[in-house]
């Protein structure tokens, strides 16, 4: 549960969510705006503290900042004055490099832009630098705040068989908020479903399908209609 006080009222943002994720799973997190899918993932972070509750990693609580985890958020939120290749060492937090940046750029396509400034890059390009810079220090937990919102169409359908890859080769726990039904239903192992703000969780589906997939998968189409039912949607 996560409470805030503003001025003499109580806001409740999260309230008793109770869940799981298993090591190496995708779980995406779905709701309407304010529900509280960032609050839930900036207490797995240890960005927040729970009002009442833990978050645990293997048993071990979670207690402020936790290197076990690294988050990527809308935005890709890169030192303009570094380069693309600097601002990836960042996430070594002061350990040697090795070449591991160089070879995580070559891997998510940026290898001959290692050298450029943000700027001088695509939001998709900035992006994958970002999940770069969030992989290098090798999470656990890797922690998703909707980082393809802001890209267009096709660069967030590339984004996603990105993410598809990383869940099939590296291993690492994810944890995703989105808005988007078919982003979820493409990445996801789980989804849950948060209600209304202070509702906490109101539906979960699994979805044991294997990595990357096919996005034309007849196997989820009764998921896609009864998610759409639940936020409302006419499919």
């Amino acid at each position: 549960t996560k409470k805030y006080r503003i001025g003499r009222e109580t806001l409740v943002a999260l309230d008793g969510a109770t869940l799981h994720s298993n090591r190496g799973s995708f779980l995406s997190l779905l709701g309407p705006s304010g529900c509280g899918k960032s609050t839930l993932l900036r207490l797995i972070a240890g960005l927040e503290v729970p009002t009442s509750g833990e978050v645990t990693i293997d048993e071990r609580k979670i207690v402020g900042l936790d290197d076990r985890c690294s988050i990527v958020f809308q935005e890709p939120r890169l030192l303009p004055w570094r380069t693309i290749l600097e601002n990836v060492e960042l996430g070594l937090r002061g350990r040697k490099d090795n070449g591991k940046a160089l070879q995580l750029l070559s891997e998510v396509g940026l290898g001959e832009f290692a050298a450029c400034l943000p700027r001088q890059v695509s939001g998709g390009m900035a992006q994958r630098a970002a999940l770069s810079r969030a992989l290098i220090s090798e999470p656990q937990v890797l922690l998703l705040d909707e980082p393809l919102a802001a890209l267009d169409a096709l660069t967030r359908l590339q984004m996603q068989d990105l993410l598809s890859q990383l869940v099939a080769t590296t291993g690492v726990t994810i944890v995703l908020v989105t808005h988007d039904i078919d982003e979820a239903l493409y990445l996801a192992d789980r989804i849950v479903v948060l209600g209304e703000r202070g509702q906490g969780i109101k539906r979960t589906f699994e979805l044991n399908l294997p990595h990357p997939r096919d996005r034309k998968d007849a196997s989820v189409a009764s998921v896609r209609t009864e998610l759409y039912s639940i936020f409302g949607i006419h499919a």
